[in-house]
C-alpha cells in the first residue's frame, strides 16, 4: 500500500486503503477499505471509525496489506472475509464455490410457495451444491425434512458440510462428492438446483470478480449456456416423488429454453418465478404433464 508507514494509524491506513482502490475501479471503496481492516482487526467497522488514531497491530497490518492487494485485483470481497450471508443463513466462503447471491434466494421463495405446508417436505435434494446455501436454506425453512445435496467438486461438498455445522444443521444433511445424480437412489420431495448456466464465450466478459475468481465448473454452461439442463432434464423425472416439485435458476432469457428441455424429458412447467430485479429467476416443475 504505497505511501502508507508501518505502525501508522488506524484513519491514516483507512484514507489511503481508499486510493488505492478507487485507482483499482472498485465500487465503494472507502466501505471495502473499511471492511477490510475491521476484519484484519478482528473488531466492527463502528470501532475504527471511533478513535481514528488508534494503531494497526503488526499482525492485523499485513493481513490487511496482502487482503487490500487482492481486493485491488478484484478478488471477491466475500473470498476475502471468508463468509457471505444468504436467507438467514451465515456461510462460509472459499474460491472452490459461488458465492451466494439474493438473486438465487427466489428459489427459496418459489419452494415455500409450492409448499406452503411446511411439514409435506421431507426429502431435499440440492444439485451442484456449492455452499450448502439452496439446501440448508430449506431444510431451516421445511423442518421436517432431510437433505442431500451433492457437487462435482470434493472441496465444495467439504464446504458445504462445514456451513451445515455452522448453522446447526449437519444431522438433517447429508452432503456429496459427486456427477449430479448419478450415485442416487430415490426421489425427493423438492429438488433445488442452481446449475452452471453462462454461455462459454461469455465468461471473459462478466465483471472481473467473477470472470478472474469464481469457478469456472460452477459457472460454464456450455456453448450455448443449457448443457447443465440437459443433464437435469434427464435425471428429474426418476428424482421426484408423486407431488414433488424442482426449483431451478434460470439466467436471463433461458426460461423459454429451460421449459422446452424440461417438458421434452416429461416435466410440467407450473410457473416461474421473478427476482427483484424482474428477471425470470426460478423454474418450478413438476412430473408428469
Amino acid at each position: 500500500m504505497s505511501g502508507c508507514e508501518p505502525g501508522g494509524s488506524v484513519g491514516a491506513f483507512l484514507c489511503q486503503a481508499g486510493q488505492v482502490l478507487r485507482a483499482a475501479a472498485v465500487e465503494a471503496p472507502r466501505q471495502e477499505a473499511r471492511l477490510l481492516l475491521a476484519h484484519a482487526m478482528g473488531c466492527r467497522q463502528e470501532d475504527l471509525l471511533r478513535d481514528p488514531r488508534a494503531p494497526v497491530p503488526p499482525e492485523a497490518e499485513a493481513l490487511f496489506r496482502r487482503s487490500l492487494a487482492a481486493r485491488a485485483r478484484h478478488a471477491p470481497m466475500a473470498y476475502l472475509l471468508g463468509e457471505a450471508g444468504f436467507w438467514t443463513l451465515d456461510l462460509l466462503c472459499n474460491p472452490a464455490t459461488l458465492i451466494p447471491r439474493a438473486d438465487t434466494e427466489t428459489l427459496v421463495e418459489a419452494a415455500l410457495e409450492a409448499f406452503p405446508e411446511r411439514a409435506a417436505v421431507r426429502r431435499v435434494l440440492d444439485l451442484g451444491t456449492g455452499t450448502g446455501a439452496l439446501l440448508l436454506a430449506a431444510l431451516a425453512e421445511f423442518p421436517e425434512a432431510f437433505g442431500v445435496g451433492v457437487d462435482r467438486n470434493p472441496e465444495a461438498a467439504a464446504l458445504a458440510r462445514a456451513n451445515a455445522a455452522r448453522n446447526g444443521l449437519a444431522d438433517r444433511a447429508a452432503l456429496l462428492a459427486g456427477d449430479w445424480a448419478g450415485a442416487l437412489a430415490g426421489r425427493f420431495d423438492l429438488v433445488l438446483s442452481n446449475p452452471p448456466y453462462i454461455e462459454t464465450a461469455a465468461i471473459p466478459g462478466l465483471m472481473p470478480e467473477v470472470a478472474g475468481h469464481e469457478p469456472a465448473l460452477a459457472l460454464d454452461g456450455g456453448a450455448d449456456g443449457l448443457e447443465a439442463y440437459r443433464a437435469l432434464a434427464a435425471a428429474l423425472p426418476a428424482l421426484l416423488a408423486e407431488g414433488g416439485r424442482a426449483v431451478l435458476e434460470l439466467g436471463a432469457g433461458q426460461r423459454e429454453a429451460v421449459a422446452a428441455l424440461m417438458e421434452g424429458a416429461g416435466l410440467r412447467t407450473l410457473g416461474c418465478r421473478a427476482d427483484l430485479g424482474g428477471v425470470p429467476r426460478a423454474l418450478v416443475l413438476t412430473a408428469g404433464r
